[in-house]
C-alpha cells in the first residue's frame, strides 16, 4: 500500500460542488423568546417513509442552528428559483434574516416562508457528530406543497435553474 496525501478541504468542496443540490431554509421560533430563527443548508435530503425521516447537515460552527435547535419543531422550506435573495440572506451570519420576510405559521408554529414551494415540520431525531458539521436526522410530523415554481438550485458555488430534458 503507499501512502496518500490528505485530501485538501478546497479540492473536496470543488468536486463535491460539482452535485447539483437544492436549497432549503430551516426554520423554527427560538425556544428562549419565541423570536424567528434560520439558516440556509444544501445538503438536505429524504431518508426513510416509513418512519417519515430527512436529514440535512449543519456546521458546528453555526450559530444560528442552535437557536433553530432550541424549539420544539422547524420548517424546513423547499425555495424555489424566485428565492435567491431569501437563500443568500438565511446563508448569511449575524443578519436581520427575517426583517420583513413574510411567512405563516405551519401546524405546530414554526414560520413557513412565503415563496417556498414545499415545507415540511420536524423535530430532531437525532444528531450525528461528522467531522465539522452534525448529521441532523429529523422526524417529519406535517408537510406540504405551495407555490407553482421551479425549484432554487446550487452548483459549483453558483445558483442555476432546473430545466426539463
Amino acid at each position: 500500500m503507499s501512502a496518500t496525501a490528505p485530501v485538501e478541504p478546497r479540492r473536496l468542496r470543488t468536486v463535491a460542488g460539482r452535485f447539483t443540490t437544492g436549497v432549503v431554509a430551516v426554520t423554527a421560533l427560538r425556544g428562549s423568546d419565541g423570536a424567528p430563527a434560520g439558516l440556509a443548508v444544501n445538503s438536505f435530503t429524504s431518508v426513510s417513509l416509513t418512519p417519515p425521516l430527512v436529514l440535512f447537515c449543519v456546521a458546528r460552527s453555526s450559530s444560528s442552528w442552535p437557536d433553530v435547535r432550541s424549539a420544539d419543531r422547524f420548517c424546513v422550506n423547499i425555495l424555489g428559483e424566485s428565492q435567491r435573495e431569501l437563500s443568500a440572506r438565511f446563508a448569511a451570519s449575524g443578519t436581520d434574516k427575517f426583517g420583513g420576510v413574510p411567512w405563516q405559521p405551519s401546524p405546530g408554529g414554526a414560520p413557513v416562508l412565503d415563496g417556498s414551494i414545499g415545507w415540511l415540520e420536524c423535530s430532531v431525531e437525532k444528531e450525528i457528530p461528522a467531522g465539522d458539521h452534525d448529521v441532523v436526522l429529523a422526524r417529519v410530523h406535517d408537510l406540504d406543497t405551495r407555490q407553482e415554481d421551479a425549484p432554487l438550485l446550487f452548483y459549483g458555488g453558483l445558483y442555476g435553474r432546473y430545466a426539463r430534458l
